[in-house]
């Protein structure tokens, strides 16, 4: 599903690892992880194609549309943007076929999924950021990408909202699926996701989640 072969990536003449090669499968379900500043972020926007790598190539076996999903730190998205949450939602319908009626029914079961009922005209400058959130997390519910990539889903979420998380994770796995989640949650990545990829400044390291968070330097786990 994703190849990715003699890698390096980061600013212009700053790589931030040696070249790299590492594969993740068709329907994995991978976690990054890392010291702040390793790449992890950056990461997964070469893998989507939002920025170049310095050096290597990657091979995506999916579609050229709607093949891939990824889901940004919600500080990337403009809050003065006139839409409301519905709508921002409803986003997430990008290149959909389907009729009026399904997509409608769709809607209002994606909102109930995520506890969203009832703030579906509410502007975004107005939703806390667990609200935001979970509203990213359910336009990505729509789509039928086969790649998800969500970089920090968990950040805002209150106690029932990362309930919701890794149930949602754990069912787009079961559907067959392809996952890469960045998260620094190290307790729930042991929990919740049996593959890592470690990034450090002298490269990548794939492997079992338990093996690999004991060599995280600033690893917390409960």
């Amino acid at each position: 599903m994703i190849h990715c072969q003699a890698l390096r990536w980061g600013a212009p003449g700053q790589p931030l690892t040696p070249p790299v090669d590492f594969q993740l499968p068709r329907g994995s379900l991978t976690a990054v992880i890392g010291a702040n500043g390793s790449g992890k972020s950056s990461l997964l926007k070469v893998i989507a194609g939002l920025q170049k790598p310095l050096i290597g190539k990657i091979e995506l076996d999916v579609p050229r549309k709607g093949g891939l999903s990824f889901l940004p730190q919600q500080q990337h998205l403009d809050r003065q943007f006139p839409i409301s949450l519905q709508e921002l939602v409803a986003a997430g319908f990008w290149g959909s076929t389907r009729s009026a009626e399904i997509r409608s029914q769709r809607l209002k079961a994606v909102l109930e999924d995520w506890c969203l009922t009832g703030l579906e005209q509410r502007p975004l400058m107005a939703l806390s950021g667990g609200e935001l959130q979970r509203a990213l997390l359910a336009r990505l519910s729509l789509a039928q990408a086969p790649l998800l990539l969500l970089d920090e889903p968990h950040a805002a979420l209150d106690e029932l909202g990362q309930v919701l998380l890794w149930k949602h994770i754990h069912a787009w796995h079961a559907e067959g699926r392809t996952l890469v989640v960045v998260c620094h949650d190290l307790a729930a990545v042991r929990q919740h996701i049996p593959q890592t990829l470690l990034i450090k400044s002298t490269g990548c390291v794939l492997g079992s989640s338990i093996d690999l968070i004991h060599q995280q330097p600033q690893a917390r786990v409960a």
